[in-house]
């Protein structure tokens, strides 16, 4: 073998160590939880959801697609105002919540109106992971997990 290919070869091999050594403290680990959407009354609706981090390193949320609507959003509430927004952090060993009065995903022209006791699919999807569908169930319009 040449002095120059063995040469690449051990930089080659460096750089494979270094990469290896400077892992990062692991990949995110979720798992969604308490999720609903109170019936609407309306055209549109919104969604609610806990989204648990187990692993060592964060992600976000970016999306969520659903075939009810055609337009989802996430939205964060500021100074009781609610406007869209591209992602929302979820911290390594943390959570995101999506709660009532607070950040959200939000359902705009809806192309049918679920009724209460039914289930609603969407689809979370993320900065780094593999997309997680989860069935919100249609509670009461009123209904608050807080309450109950």
């Amino acid at each position: 073998m040449s002095r120059g290919r063995t040469l690449a070869c051990v930089i080659a091999l460096s750089a494979g160590l270094a990469l290896a050594g400077c892992s990062s403290d692991g990949t995110p680990e979720l798992k969604v939880s308490g999720g609903f959407m109170p019936q609407p009354v309306t055209d549109m609706a919104a969604g609610f959801l806990t989204v648990h981090n187990d692993g060592g390193q964060g992600d976000k949320l970016t999306s969520v697609t659903s075939a009810i609507s055609d337009d989802v959003s996430i939205h964060e509430t500021k100074d009781q105002r609610m406007r869209k927004v591209e992602a929302f952090d979820i911290p390594a060993d943390g959570e995101l919540d999506l709660e009532r009065g607070g950040n959200h995903i939000m359902f705009m022209a809806l192309k049918k109106q679920p009724k209460q006791g039914e289930k609603v699919a969407v689809e979370l999807h993320f900065e780094k992971s593999d997309p997680i569908t989860v069935e919100l169930p249609v509670k009461a319009p009123t209904y608050n997990p807080t309450e109950h």
